[in-house]
């Protein structure tokens, strides 16, 4: 047998590898059944489905590296970003997935409330909790629907030189804002937007992705305490929104 890694675990989904292919268990049968669907819709690299048994989705690896992690500088080329960014114009192109995503209103009250409990606990200073949240109301806007990924982290995106050879983890894929999956692609990673957007091509909306930025950042940060993860490690949530306060 294998020696069995584990990539992720937490209360609500643990992913396991064991050589070549990725065992992921989780606690809410729809994650899989939209993943496996999404896979199948989206055009771009995915990862192999070998079988599915809920609660286990086992999936192949993809070949590559990630195209960085969150908190370091990423090695990849402006090229491999360029690569990414015309993968992530395909999917957006696309036909909408036949399910629906979430409502602005669902977004604007999750925001509220997030922003209420780091106030509450005093986890950030109020004037960087205050002010993000001004930028973040940027992206509580009309937009026009297209097929995003949904949780785009750059871990999620494989290259193998300046190609694109998979995007992983699809169950938060919907209809959404294209520019939310361009956002969390870049989080902490900023100074690549450009080269992302070169690949991506015209309609990309920077005000809404620096939003998205801070939008992502605050309502994220409890989930991550909660399950173990720290936001304020270098390069990560907390330095997002900090960041925003060193901007004219």
């Amino acid at each position: 047998m294998d020696e069995v890694e584990v990539v992720v675990a937490h209360s609500q989904r643990a992913t396991l590898r064991v050589g070549d292919v990725f065992l992921k268990v989780d606690g809410d049968p729809a994650h899989a059944d939209v993943e496996i669907r999404a896979m199948g819709l989206a055009p771009v690299p995915t990862p192999a489905i070998r079988w599915h048994e809920p609660p286990v989705l086992a999936i192949a690896a993809v070949p590559g590296t990630a195209l960085g992690v969150l908190g370091e500088p990423s090695a990849a080329s402006s090229a491999a970003w360029a690569a990414a960014g015309a993968a992530i114009r395909r999917l957006h192109d696309a036909p909408l997935p036949p399910w629906e995503g979430r409502a602005l209103d669902d977004v604007a009250a999750e925001l509220e409330r997030e922003c209420a409990w780091l106030l509450e606990n005093a986890v950030l200073p109020a004037e960087v909790v205050r002010h993000n949240r001004e930028i973040a109301e940027g992206a509580l806007r009309p937009y026009r629907p297209a097929f995003i990924h949904g949780d785009l982290q750059i871990t999620h995106v494989f290259v193998d030189g300046d190609e694109v050879t998979g995007i992983i983890d699809w169950s938060e894929a919907a209809p959404g804002d294209a520019m939310f999956d361009l956002a969390i692609l870049t989080l902490g990673h900023e100074e690549r937007l450009d080269d992302l957007l070169a690949g991506y091509g015209p309609g990309a909306d920077r005000d809404a992705i620096r939003a998205w930025w801070s939008l992502r950042s605050l309502t994220a940060s409890r989930w991550l305490v909660e399950h173990g993860f720290d936001p304020d490690a270098p390069g990560c949530e907390f330095d997002v929104l900090r960041s925003r306060m060193r901007e004219p």
